[in-house]
């Protein structure tokens, strides 16, 4: 009787739309500057859809000696009636209407010192870590432009400071062309500045000073476009420039006072398409799984290709979980091919080697099953791709990570390949015939190093794990 409550419990449109909002709400790592995502995230056509995409960024760091930096940045989107996720912050609508708008959010504030090669400017420093700030967030809207004012206070204990933020934008559109000229100005306390500009007495050395810029106020000038290709894909770009306070542009470690940004990216719009996770009748799948990990050097393509598929003797590790998914869209365009919005919850069986952790993982699924013989026996062929966010870095990732001398990260990109087949049609049961069994492979991974916001993670694991799906 518990199982089913439980299992009735995942069903409910408001346990999936928590679901994804809690993953924004993760630990992420750092960037440059705070709010530079915002005007990617802005581009769901319609309440209740999801979107997945991502933003490469050319930057300048802030720090004497770091250079330019570029940057892999995923979007992960999700746009309710009452709550969000937009990339780097998750939140409840308290009042969205029209006109005006109030949000509380928490947000990762996407600052902190580079997490590889640092400059010499900041050795021997401790390492300025990214913060997670709680906001309040008020909009208004008109035909002349938006008014935006937010204040987000550090609720980790990290710099323990203060940022008030107050901008305006306009949207121009043109038929599949839109564009956001913004400016936005950040009024921050000095806790703020002196944790990620400052030099504690302790630091100092020959040529670099301590010094404390204390309260100052930042200037941001953005211009943001989005070309339509189509209903739901979407090409993103946009240039920007951070003008420092003067007083943390004359901090030794600090190389500009101006710090231009490019971005270039691309997303895909699920709310294109009617929503078909808000229909009674559309099914809801429950999936359970076990999987163990694979060997060092067992990687994705290989797995996916046969050409390695031994789990690990040495340490082996294993992951039991359930995920639990609804359709956004079935039949695209009349094709045999459904994309379905999971929620999994993962637990990692260490072996001894460390302590035992939960996995969230939150992802969209393309389905395919136009196969010739799909009529005798449906086969399904799967590719998921959304974030995962641990308890604990799993043992063979941390390990891993260890012995490179890489860093990791608990929050990391998701991939999640299956083939299944119906059980139904494999036993002659017309009952199971929505009930399926097969093999998947649950991936994390942080794009190669390239992506601030996963912690600039060069790896991750693989399980190979086998599974039972069914639609009720």
């Amino acid at each position: 009787m518990n199982s089913f409550l439980l299992s009735r419990f995942f069903l409910s449109r408001s346990v999936f739309c928590a679901a994804l909002l809690s993953a924004g709400l993760s630990a992420m790592s750092p960037a440059r500057a705070t709010g530079e995502l915002e005007p990617f995230t802005h581009i769901l056509s319609e309440s209740g859809s999801a979107g997945l995409g991502f933003v490469t960024r050319v930057e300048t760091s802030p720090y004497r000696d770091a250079g330019s930096r570029f940057d892999l940045v995923p979007l992960y989107l999700y746009e309710g009636e009452r709550l969000f996720l937009r990339a780097n912050r998750g939140g409840v609508k308290l009042l969205n209407g029209a006109e005006q708008g109030l949000d509380l959010f928490v947000e990762q504030r996407l600052e902190g010192y580079p997490a590889e090669r640092v400059p010499a400017s900041l050795a021997g420093m401790a390492t300025r870590e990214t913060a997670m700030d709680l906001g309040l967030s008020y909009r208004y809207r008109q035909p002349w432009g938006t008014l935006k004012a937010e204040l987000v206070h550090d609720i980790g204990n990290t710099y323990k400071g203060s940022e008030f933020r107050l901008g305006y934008s306009y949207d121009w559109r043109s038929g599949p062309w839109t564009l956001r000229p913004s400016l936005t100005l950040g009024l921050r306390d000095a806790k703020l500045n002196n944790y990620y500009y400052g030099v504690q007495a302790s630091e100092a050395v020959a040529d670099r000073a301590a010094y404390a810029p204390g309260a100052g106020l930042n200037t941001s000038l953005g211009l943001y476009g989005s070309y339509d290709l189509s209903q739901r894909w979407r090409l993103l770009a946009g240039v920007s420039a951070t003008v420092l306070d003067r007083k943390v542009s004359d901090s030794p470690i600090v190389q500009k006072r101006v710090l231009p940004a490019v971005y270039v990216g691309a997303a895909y719009d699920f709310g294109g398409h009617k929503r078909e996770w808000a229909q009674n009748d559309s099914p809801t799948y429950f999936k359970l799984l076990y999987g163990k990990s694979t060997e060092d050097g067992c990687h994705l393509m290989k797995i996916l290709t046969a050409q390695c598929l031994s789990t690990d003797k040495k340490q082996p590790t294993s992951i039991t979980g359930i995920q639990v998914g609804k359709p956004f869209i079935q039949s695209l365009n009349g094709w045999p091919l459904d994309f379905v919005g999971y929620v999994g919850l993962t637990n990692h069986n260490e072996r001894g080697l460390q302590a035992n952790g939960l996995q969230l993982d939150l992802f969209m699924k393309a389905v395919y099953s136009g196969f010739p013989w799909s009529h005798k026996v449906k086969t399904r062929l799967g590719l998921g791709a959304g974030v995962s966010m641990a308890q604990r870095v799993p043992y063979i990732e941390a390990s891993s990570a260890a012995a490179n001398g890489k860093t990791s990260s608990r929050m990391l990109n998701f991939l999640d390949p299956t083939l299944d087949v119906s059980l139904g049609d494999l036993i002659g049961s017309r009952a199971l015939k929505e009930t399926y069994i097969g093999f998947g492979v649950s991936h994390r991974s942080g794009f190669f190093g390239s992506s601030r916001l996963l912690g600039n993670v060069n790896g991750g694991s693989n399980y190979i794990y086998t599974y039972l799906e069914t639609a009720l």
